[in-house]
């Protein structure tokens, strides 16, 4: 079979995202064997490939929280009911999504557990236990762990029964340093997206009514994935005091009275790994930033029978030149797969680059490296290769920022009117830049008719709308619109 064909046989297999979007992301996680489902609805089984993803991004966001002075512990699954009662807004956020515990040991339990949603309640609980003094703040805690919301509609990574994530749960003397931290941690989340993911966001405070619930602001970073939706990256939340004084997180402050504790919240989860494959993939399947793919480098050796013994020999000592300057390599040395094969498997699976040698090229010296992004084949030194390649993959991690914040900006529209949003949602995708009143009113009605709703307020834009698309009454805010995962 010709290169060509085997070309054809492997791509049809992934559906075009022009043809149906759904259908190619189920298609390239399903391929690409990060993760599949489970018997559990709802649930899935993230594979090593899948689960290394979230390794990476772990490692990184840990070293990052510890920079800024955090810790991390653990606390349990289960949450007392009345835990949820004494913050009204937060129950009220979270009742249709949680998973009851109700009875244990063949006994029907006094009080009902909740399955963890988010620990707030849980982590308020133990603050007021731990926090007497002034000189007992701040607390900065962070939790990796596992949570539960029970979702009508499921989306692997994006939206999922049970799914991982960080959360971070802080308590400070006075606002100023409250707020501080929550913006703080945003900026550690839009530096970490946009520096290791390579994935553009619009940093910004969420409206009112898509706040978290419980929080005196939330505040938030956005991404477009390239069917124009968006994906909520990553939230910070400003909790006044409103869980300590459900919680009764209180100290003795300097001046000897009894105050409440200005508490923060924030945290990112596995839904990273989806915008991951839906800002970045495409036809040919997943295109993984160097940083956080498992795999930076394939070795594929080339040639025919009589010569494999040597190229593989050679190629074997390229892996472990490289594997020893921190590269994370492998090699494919099958001898009953043809390279072309090869070649189509590794860019489906996102491997960002693709390093070929043959017996002509080892006479010469020389190997190809192949950008996974820009398809560029480019000869290198052996004697140089670390060098080479660590290149390429820092060469291959900027041109995939570049060509996600180009794919965004192409995709931002200006818009006036509600009426101008609707027309131009019926030919193009993207977010819509728009001003806003304020009212709780104007943004339903956007989200009733377009299925759009504000994704965030942005910090920085280079336009101020004057008048809401809704009303035409003086617009209180310019605002980010879109459909949104």
């Amino acid at each position: 079979m010709s290169n060509d064909k085997q070309d054809k046989q492997f791509v049809t297999e992934i559906t075009p995202q022009s043809e149906d979007f759904s259908r190619w992301y189920i298609d390239v996680i399903k391929k690409a064997e990060l993760m599949d489902y489970s018997p559990v609805r709802g649930c899935i089984v993230f594979r090593p490939d899948g689960y290394e993803i979230w390794e990476h991004i772990q490692h990184d966001l840990d070293r990052r929280f510890k920079e800024t002075g955090h810790r991390n512990a653990y606390f349990p699954l289960f949450i007392p009911e009345s835990f949820f009662e004494k913050e009204k807004e937060h129950i009220e956020g979270f009742n249709p999504e949680l998973p009851w515990v109700t009875e244990a040991g063949g006994d029907k339990l006094e009080e009902r557990l909740a399955i963890r949603p988010t620990s707030e309640t849980m982590f308020g609980h133990m603050y007021s236990k731990w926090i007497q003094s002034y000189r007992d703040l701040p607390v900065l805690i962070n939790q990796w762990a596992n949570v539960v919301r029970w979702e009508k509609r499921t989306l692997p990574f994006l939206r999922t029964s049970e799914f991982l994530w960080q959360e971070g749960h802080t308590a400070h003397e006075t606002e100023t340093e409250a707020r501080e931290e929550t913006m703080r941690m945003l900026e550690v989340y839009r530096d970490f997206v946009e520096s290791f993911l390579a994935i553009p966001v619009i940093t910004g405070q969420k409206s009112p009514s898509e706040k978290f619930a419980g929080a005196r602001d939330t505040y938030s970073i956005e991404a477009m994935m390239k069917d124009g939706r968006a994906v909520q990256a990553g939230t910070s939340h400003f909790m006044g005091t409103n869980f300590a004084e459900a919680f009764e997180i209180q100290y003795l402050s300097r001046d000897n009275t009894q105050e409440y504790a200005h508490t923060t919240s924030w945290g990112v989860s596995t839904r990273l790994i989806g915008a991951l494959i839906m800002v970045h993939g495409d036809d040919r399947g997943l295109a993984l930033p160097p940083k956080v793919a498992p795999k930076q480098v394939i070795i594929i050796p080339i040639g025919p029978p009589k010569t494999r013994d040597m190229v593989v020999g050679r190629a074997d000592e390229l892996f472990a030149e490289l594997k020893k300057a921190g590269v994370r390599v492998g090699i494919d040395d099958r001898a009953d797969v043809r390279p072309g094969w090869k070649f189509n498997e590794y860019e489906m699976r996102g491997i960002p680059v693709r390093l070929e040698i043959g017996p002509r090229d080892m006479e010469n010296g020389v190997c190809v490296l192949v950008s996974r992004i820009t398809g560029e084949k480019k000869q290198v030194a052996l004697e140089n290769i670390v060098t080479e390649v660590q290149n390429m993959l820092d060469q291959v991690q900027q041109e995939m920022y570049d060509r996600a914040l180009a794919f965004r900006e192409e995709n931002m529209h200006q818009v006036d009117t509600l009426d101008e949003m609707k027309a131009i949602m019926e030919e193009k995708r993207g977010f819509f830049i728009a001003g806003w009143d304020g009212t709780i009113e104007s943004e339903a009605k956007v989200k009733e008719e377009t299925g759009a709703t504000i994704r965030n307020i942005p910090f920085q834009l280079d336009v101020q709308k004057e008048k809401c698309l809704v009303t035409g009454e003086p617009a209180k805010h310019t605002v980010v619109f879109a459909r949104a995962y």
